[in-house]
C-alpha cells in the first residue's frame, strides 16, 4: 500500500483511481463492506483503490476537543487498511484552511485534479466540504461535469450490519470487549512502548510490563482485568492485563500492566501491540498484597481456562 501524506503528493499508479472518503475509525465490519466494493470496482475498471482520510480528526482542530477518543491511532489505522488490500492511502493533514474548501473545490481540486478520480464510492449519508455542505445530490450534479462514475452504498447494506464506531466506543467504555470485538471483526488493540514501572509485580512473583500509549486520543477500555495476547519474536504470547489505578497500593494515575504467561525476557523500550480477548473482572482494592497475589493467581488460572476454550474452537 502506498501512503501519501497530502493529496498534493498523490501519484496515480494506473490510469485513474476509485476513491472512498472517510475517517474509518476502527475499520469495523461496516467499513469493510465499503472497502470490499471499492476493491471490486477498482479491479473491474483497472483503477487504483484509494482511501482518502483526514488526520487529525476535524473535531480536534476546529473544536479543540481533547475529550474525543478514537478506536485507532493513525498507525493502527494504516496497518488495518493495508491488511484490507487498499492500493493507496491519502492522509490529509486537517487544518482550518482545508475545512474552508467548498464542496465544488473539494471535488474539483482534491478528487479530480489531484487524485485523478474516475469512480467515487460513498455511504448513503455522506457529507463533505465546508460546513459539510456537500451531499450526494452535489456529487450527482457534478459527475457529468467532471466525468466520474458515482456509486452509493445503499442504506440497507449499512443498516443490516448494525455497526458504528460510536457503538463500539460505548461497548469498550462499558467493558464489553466481546461485543466490541464482534463489531470490529478483530480483537481491539492497544499499541505502545514498554516502560519501567515500580516493580510491584516482580516483588509478587508476577512481573508485569507497563505499556505507555503516547496518543492521548486513543480510547482505553473500562478499568479491569483482561485476557490478552501479543506477538513477540513472531510467537503468540498470552497474558492478563490490568487497566486501572492500582487502589491496593494507593495508585494516583491510570496504568496498563500486563503479566505475560510463560514468558521471560526483557521488553523495555520495545513497541508492542496487545490485543484484548476477554474481560475477567473489575479492578479491586485488596486489604493486603498477599490477597492481591492470591487474586492474580486466580486470574492467571481463569485466563488459561479461557485460552484453552478458544483454542479448541
Amino acid at each position: 500500500m502506498k501512503i501519501f501524506h497530502s493529496y498534493k503528493k498523490f501519484k496515480s499508479l494506473k490510469k485513474g483511481s476509485a476513491v472512498t472518503i472517510g475517517t474509518f475509525d476502527g475499520l469495523h465490519i461496516g467499513h469493510k463492506k465499503i472497502l470490499h466494493q471499492l476493491k471490486a470496482y477498482s479491479e473491474k475498471y483497472n483503477l487504483d483503490a484509494v482511501v482518502f482520510t483526514l488526520f487529525p480528526h476535524p473535531r480536534m482542530v476546529l473544536q479543540k476537543d481533547d475529550s474525543l477518543k478514537l478506536l485507532n491511532t493513525i498507525d493502527e489505522r494504516i496497518a488495518l487498511l493495508e491488511e484490507a488490500g487498499i492500493d493507496c492511502l491519502v492522509i490529509e493533514p486537517f487544518s482550518k484552511e482545508f475545512s474552508r474548501l467548498s464542496a465544488f473545490d473539494f471535488i474539483n481540486d482534491v478528487l479530480v485534479n489531484h487524485l485523478h478520480m474516475r469512480l467515487l464510492i460513498v455511504g448513503y449519508d455522506h457529507q463533505f466540504g465546508k460546513n459539510r455542505e456537500g451531499k450526494f445530490e452535489h456529487l450527482k450534479e457534478y459527475k457529468t461535469l467532471f466525468n466520474y462514475e458515482l456509486k452509493q452504498i445503499a442504506q440497507q447494506d449499512i443498516d443490516d450490519v448494525a455497526v458504528s464506531s460510536t457503538k463500539i466506543r460505548m461497548a469498550l467504555t462499558d467493558g464489553n470487549i466481546n461485543t466490541a470485538n464482534k463489531y470490529l471483526g478483530y480483537n481491539y488493540m492497544l499499541s505502545g512502548t514498554v516502560v519501567k514501572g515500580q516493580g510491584l509485580g516482580k516483588r509478587l512473583n508476577y512481573p508485569t510490563i507497563n505499556l505507555h500509549i503516547e496518543e492521548t486520543y486513543k480510547l482505553i477500555p473500562k478499568t479491569g482485568v483482561y485476557v490478552v495476547k501479543t506477538n513477540i519474536n513472531k510467537q503468540t504470547v498470552f497474558g492478563i492485563m490490568n487497566i486501572g489505578y492500582r487502589p491496593t497500593v494507593a495508585g494516583t494515575h491510570q496504568t496498563i500492566e500486563t503479566y505475560l504467561l510463560d514468558f521471560n525476557g526483557d521488553l523495555y523500550n520495545q513497541k508492542l501491540k496487545i490485543h484484548l480477548l476477554n474481560r475477567l473482572r473489575d479492578e479491586q482494592k485488596f486489604a493486603s498484597l498477599d490477597l492481591l497475589k492470591t487474586q492474580i493467581e486466580t486470574d492467571a488460572l481463569n485466563a488459561r481456562k479461557y485460552i484453552d476454550s478458544i483454542s479448541k474452537k
